[in-house]
Order: structure tokens, then sequence, then C-alpha cells
């Protein structure tokens, strides 16, 4: 028997968190070149995170050895928890959606930072949002597959699969959320450029948002959520410098 409520899951880095500035400054900081957006999200696999073929020999030499990537990390975290952002209009979203009543909202991450949850705890405590206002936070490792985890979730609510949403920005957020019946919002301004989604991956056009605006726009619209006045979260505090970040 299904429960009355609705589910909506949200994808961290690339949909909700400004995840390429962190991982560009990280790179920058140790010496490294990742690229420009464009070029960033036609890669796949190692050469997305190394650098595009104009960029991987040099960024090769540099991460070699797991202390150097250690230190990449330590620096991507520092970056995520004290100067990394949501992107425009995804507070908004948020305030609306955790106050809605008969919704279950949470964040499913892949995060490589270090201790990932509590990263984007700070991350997401410093740009106005209670995580606590959270259902569920949950981490991910690079190997393991969303779709089964979107099971868990919504079978854990007694959630109608009609009545389940899934926001994401790649082929796997996308094949996740329609495996398990739920309905798909792919953005094109994270990981994956719209001609990838539509073309080599298939996702309808339909279903994109080119900017995190017009993703705003379409949940709080699906959900019937355009006129509920929205919670009233904490201020977000303003980023530290880089310099400060880093130290």
């Amino acid at each position: 028997m299904y429960s009355q409520d609705r589910l909506l899951i949200l994808d961290a880095d690339g949909t909700t968190v400004d995840a390429f500035s962190a991982i560009a400054a990280a790179f920058a900081h140790h010496g490294m070149d990742i690229g420009d957006l464009e070029r960033f999200q036609r890669r796949r696999h190692l050469f997305k995170y190394l650098g595009g073929l104009k960029e991987f020999p040099g960024n090769l030499r540099r991460h070699i050895g797991r202390r150097k990537r250690a230190l990449l990390i330590g620096t991507l975290t520092e970056l995520y928890r004290h100067q990394i952002g949501l992107y425009d209009g995804i507070r908004e979203l948020i305030e609306h959606v955790v106050g809605a009543p008969r919704l279950r909202v949470g964040i499913v991450t892949r995060n490589i930072t270090l201790e990932p949850l509590e990263t984007l705890r700070q991350l997401f405590a410093r740009n106005g949002v209670d995580p606590d206002a959270f259902d569920f936070l949950e981490h991910l490792p690079l190997d393991q597959d969303k779709t089964a985890h979107f099971r868990v979730i919504r079978d854990a609510y007694a959630i109608n699969p009609a009545r389940a949403h899934a926001c994401g920005d790649e082929k796997k957020d996308y094949l996740a959320a329609v495996r398990c019946g739920m309905h798909p919002f792919i953005v094109s301004y994270g990981f994956e450029d719209y001609g990838r989604l539509t073309g080599k991956i298939g996702v309808p056009a339909e279903l994109i948002s080119r900017h995190p605006l017009e993703l705003r726009d379409r949940v709080l619209h699906a959900l019937e959520l355009n006129h509920r006045q929205p919670l009233l979260l904490a201020a977000p505090v303003p980023a530290m410098r880089m310099a400060s970040a880093l130290s």
C-alpha cells in the first residue's frame, strides 16, 4: 500500500551545487588546468577530471601518486566547505520543497571530498539551507548504481513511483529515474551538455533544463508549489576568499 507522500530526489554535484567551479579552482591551486566548462562536459571518465587531450599530459605528471591525490581532494574539500555555492535559484527551490506537506525531499550524492556528507552539510548551511530540513542526505561510492538506491529510498517511504521525481545532470541520473518509474528532471549546465544528453544518451529535450532557474520553475510547477510561501531559512554565510579557504 502506498502512502500519500510524494518524493523528490535531488542530485548535488552539477545539479544543485556548482561543482565545476570547485574542481577548476582545486586543479588550478595545484598547477593543473581542467579547461573550460564546455570542454569539461564533453569528456568521459578519466579525461573529465584530468583535463582533455590538451591538458592531460601536464596534469598527469602533477597528479601521479597518492600524496598528490590526497592534497587535491583536501583542497577540493576546503573549497566546498568554505567557498563554493549553490546555483542560482536552487536555495529558493529547496526552501519551497522542504516546506511542502507530504513531500519527502533529500540529496543523493557521489561527492568525492573528505567526509562528503559533512562537506555537503557545511556547504548547505553556509548557503542558508538547514541540512536537517532534508528527509535524507545519502552518499554513494562512485561504483554503486543509483537505480537500486533510488528504489530503496522510494520503498522506505512507500512512494507511488508515479508520485516520485529525481533531478540530475548525467546519464546515470536519467537512467536510474526511468528504471524506477520516476519522472526525471535533467539539467544540461552540469557534467553533461545538451548535445550529449539529447544525441548520445537519448534524453527527451522536453525533460532538460538548460539553466538552474529553469529547473527551479519546472520542479515547482510540477509539484504545484509555485505560489507557496517559502520557509524562512537562515541567511547564507558570505563565501570566504580563495586564499582563506585554501590556507
